[in-house]
């Protein structure tokens, strides 16, 4: 996996909290067998930061705990045709998850759990939103969650 990982935090995000990111991204890529040169993007921020995102991109005046902005999504419209040979030769860019640490020291402290569980469950969900997973449909929120909790497991993260 090729992570380029952010901190726009206004106090700098803990080393532990990027490492975690890190090994998290790279798990998740390796779960689902995804290729080395996949890329994905990982910001850090505050509150006020994913607020006005979360305003600008979903019409919602106030912060979430992470937003995901895939690259590909099945909208035939923007599909570039290319070569094939050309195509496997391209990295393959998943898009961009922006999380708040402010939201993850909150939650973490309504659901009783540690800010590492929080930051890991965040981490995971935005990276499978970014592979084509939802949690819309019954189903498919079984598979997602199924999926994202083997993940968390597998790292160390157990609720």
């Amino acid at each position: 996996m090729d992570l380029e990982l952010f901190d726009q935090t206004q106090d700098g995000a803990q080393p532990e909290q990027l490492q975690q990111v890190r090994e998290l991204i790279e798990l998740a890529g390796k779960t689902l067998n995804l290729r080395e040169d996949t890329e994905v993007s990982v910001t850090l921020m505050n509150n006020d930061t994913i607020q006005k995102i979360n305003e600008q991109y979903r019409g919602v005046d106030r912060p979430t705990d992470v937003i995901s902005f895939a690259m590909h999504d099945d909208d035939e419209d923007d599909l570039i045709v290319m070569d094939p040979e050309m195509a496997a030769e391209m990295p393959l860019n998943l898009g961009d998850i922006m999380i708040s640490v402010d939201k993850v020291a909150e939650q973490a402290a309504f659901l009783q759990h540690s800010e590492a569980r929080e930051l890991g469950y965040l981490i995971v969900h935005g990276f499978l939103h970014l592979n084509g997973y939802d949690h819309l449909q019954p189903a498919d929120e079984t598979e997602m969650f199924g999926l994202q909790r083997q993940i968390l497991d597998a790292y160390g993260l157990e609720k």
